[in-house]
């Protein structure tokens, strides 16, 4: 039976070893980074291998150091899980849960009503949200998982598809009144398009015909909350999921183009980097999965399709 100390060096050196740093691991540990040092110091005497290169500016694996780690991490982690199962059994789901959201207005609008209901059930689960415009680093942030519109590039990270959205094109009646209305992907050439910064690509399809454009406009932004205030103000064209305006829709403020044309389908995924995982994090997925889509399970995508 290993002694005690091996298991807590052992998650000593996991943490360094997921981050590359004695300093950031020495934050999350919440213990000095001198501290931490010298326990990894004592734990690879002990071991008789060294199995991190420190240098002034980096901090890399030995060869020992890979090998440990891959079969280390799995260790810890199913430690980690299996303490939370015995707490949550206790108790139900604890600690801090921190979730990256895009700045996605649908994600946003359908995340608030999930996880304030979430909190309502999980007394002693806390939760932090954080807003992004870009893609999150999971681990280098701290986050226990994301809600993503794009298909991380990172293979090691597991990714489960959880539904895909229908977009539209949508504008006010005034501006309609001023511009007319767009029948086809090219008439969008001639109209002010709301876009998050360059002249954008859409790809439109109608049955097997195919339209791609390039539109652009007076107004650029990245917030998809601000674009849709300006064209509620009449200033052009943007897309969106049809639920994202579902009650603007109904109320007559905005009206939809191009019916006929389909915009490609925005695709959320919930993003985490372990299978393993807590309790808090199981819970909040399997709750938000059924909210979404009425099952309590999610499709987890294959790691090369994922990288695409």
């Amino acid at each position: 039976m290993p002694h005690p100390q091996v298991l807590r060096d052992m998650a000593l050196f996991v943490e360094v070893a997921k981050r590359r740093s004695f300093s950031q691991a020495a934050l999350v540990l919440g213990m000095p980074v001198s501290s931490l040092s010298r326990r990894i110091t004592v734990f690879e005497t002990a071991i008789g291998l060294r199995l991190l290169d420190r240098t002034t500016r980096r901090l890399t694996l030995t060869t020992y150091g890979e090998a440990y780690f891959a079969q280390a991490m799995r260790l810890v982690d199913e430690a980690q899980q299996a303490y939370d199962d015995i707490m949550a059994e206790a108790k139900g789901p604890s600690g801090l849960l921190r979730i990256a959201v895009p700045s996605d207005l649908w994600v946003q609008q359908h995340l608030a009503s999930i996880i304030s209901d979430f909190a309502n059930g999980n007394e002693h689960v806390r939760l932090q949200v954080g807003l992004g415009y870009g893609p999150v680093d999971l681990m280098e942030e701290r986050y226990d998982l994301a809600i993503a519109v794009e298909t991380p590039r990172e293979t090691s990270l597991i990714v489960r598809k959880v539904v895909e959205l229908e977009n539209g094109v949508f504008g006010a009646p005034s501006y309609l009144e001023d511009w007319g209305r767009p029948m086809r992907p090219h008439d969008l050439t001639e109209h002010n398009v709301l876009v998050p910064g360059p002249p954008t690509n859409w790809a439109f399809t109608r049955g097997d015909q195919t339209g791609s454009v390039t539109v652009s406009g007076q107004i650029a932004c990245n917030s998809p909350s601000l674009m849709r205030s300006f064209a509620l103000a009449g200033h052009g064209l943007f897309s969106a999921s049809l639920a994202c305006v579902e009650s603007d829709l109904a109320n007559g403020v905005l009206e939809q183009v191009m019916t006929d044309w389909t915009l490609r389908p925005t695709p959320v995924y919930i993003v985490t980097t372990s299978r393993l995982l807590p309790a808090k994090v199981r819970s909040f997925i399997e709750f938000a999965v059924k909210r979404l889509t009425g099952s309590s399970e999610a499709e987890e995508m294959p790691r090369r399709e994922a990288a695409r």
